[in-house]
């Protein structure tokens, strides 16, 4: 590859001089919106590239994420023969999505059940099957990490530069890196565009059990299980993986206790072990019902964790508003609303993102006005994610305050859609 390839091998100079109907959308970044979006740009004839600054599209962490109202806009995204492949991205895809299913809230002291919500269908993805399926067929580089955006004098090209000292000019330029996206940091400055950090913590566990642990920790719900326990913590219980159905200790299950922790007592902590996370979980468990509290109990010593202070980013306040360049530069997903997760409302949000950018892409190839095109499709973006990036932070609050666990969103609409 020389110095400054672009996506045909071509370098960034000659990309220039072709007509910018020619030149590709640059996406910034291989997660599943990002992916998603290139799979939708495909599938309507519309050339693109993803770069990614990881060096494979394989990661040392992997969880789940839940897809309900946002399924028929991935579905249209995706070559139409695909859609029945999306069983196998399941956390147990032996078990049929069911048209309506429940999930369960639960009080996490005594285990009564605080409510329960009906939604379907209900896809629970592992994240790192849904990546390898949406990138199937598609130019992804790695180990392309943005270090700057440039415009063209004319107003009809931008160029990504990546601190490997190559570069690519295209017609437009996503950003789709994530909730600490470089894109957007470019766009606004570090201050402006760094992550809001909020009051709370979690710590992540994956654990295969014995099969009789297995099976006894399932019964509680097959695949997902929510909590608040009156000391002011959230739960989630649920299945990450269900290699073999009839080998209960083959099955990988996915679970946190979250908790109130001031940014002051996360950088205080930050350079906490592993086992020093684990035994922090461990004394919470103790206090929680069942599936919890067993869970914890038979997670050994020396099990790996991960850490996560919540984060989030308001679209919508006057100082997080970007120069889009005429049109040539705009974001999707986290990289625009990275919201907390305890209402399951981030996947779909993103996915709407990638196919309301897909159908304004085509509009432009058919030779719409391309500021005008974008900004419309940013002001969409920041009201509808906007209000839900507001109202996520406040249920998550809400979430480990037990005097206010009933009045939070989640309480009371479960995960259905804000508009």
């Amino acid at each position: 590859m020389s110095e400054n390839a672009g996506p045909a091998g071509s370098s960034a100079a000659e990309n220039v001089h072709q007509a910018p109907n020619e030149l590709p959308i640059l996406i910034v970044g291989s997660g599943s919106t990002g992916l998603a979006l290139a799979q939708g740009l495909t599938k309507a004839g519309i050339k693109c590239v993803v770069f990614e600054k990881q060096p494979s599209q394989a990661r040392e962490r992997d969880w789940n994420m839940g897809l309900h109202w946002g399924a028929p806009v991935l579905r249209s995204l995706m070559p139409d023969e695909w859609w029945s492949r999306i069983q196998s991205l399941q956390t147990d895809p032996h078990v049929p999505t069911k048209d309506i299913d429940t999930l369960s809230f639960v009080n996490g002291a005594t285990g009564e059940t605080m409510n329960s919500f009906d939604l379907g269908p209900f896809y629970r993805l592992k994240r790192s099957k849904l990546r390898e399926l949406l990138s199937e067929g598609l130019d992804v580089q790695y180990n392309k990490r943005l270090s700057n955006i440039t415009y063209a004098e004319d107003g009809e090209s931008v160029t990504a530069h990546f601190t490997d000292g190559t570069s690519t000019t295209g017609r437009l330029l996503v950003g789709a890196d994530g909730a600490r996206s470089a894109t957007r940091q470019l766009l606004l400055g570090p201050e402006h565009g760094a992550i809001t950090r909020l009051p709370l913590g979690a710590t992540f566990v994956q654990r295969k059990f014995t099969a009789e642990q297995a099976v006894y920790l399932r019964k509680f719900h097959p695949l997902y299980l929510a909590t608040a326990h009156p000391e002011n913590h959230f739960g989630f219980f649920g299945m990450q993986d269900a290699a073999d159905p009839d080998d209960p200790s083959s099955w990988t299950f996915f679970f946190y206790i979250s908790w109130n922790s001031s940014v002051e007592e996360q950088d205080a902590t930050a350079d906490w072990t592993d086992a020093q996370r684990l035994a922090q979980q461990k004394e919470f468990g103790k206090k929680f019902c069942d599936p919890w509290k067993s869970a914890y109990e038979w997670t050994p010593e020396g099990t790996p964790v991960w850490y996560m202070g919540l984060t989030c980013w308001d679209p919508d306040l006057p100082e997080h508003r970007w120069d889009n360049h005429g049109g040539l530069v705009t974001m999707v997903g986290d990289a625009v609303h990275p919201m907390t997760y305890q209402r399951g409302q981030g996947l779909n949000h993103s996915i709407t993102d990638a196919g309301k950018l897909r159908d304004t892409l085509v509009k432009l190839s058919e030779g719409g006005d391309r500021k005008e095109l974008i900004s419309t499709y940013e002001e969409e973006v920041i009201k509808r994610a906007g209000e839900e990036v507001k109202q996520g932070t406040a249920n998550s609050m809400m979430l480990h305050d037990w005097e206010k666990v009933q009045q939070s969103p989640f309480f009371q609409q479960g995960m259905k859609k804000n508009h």
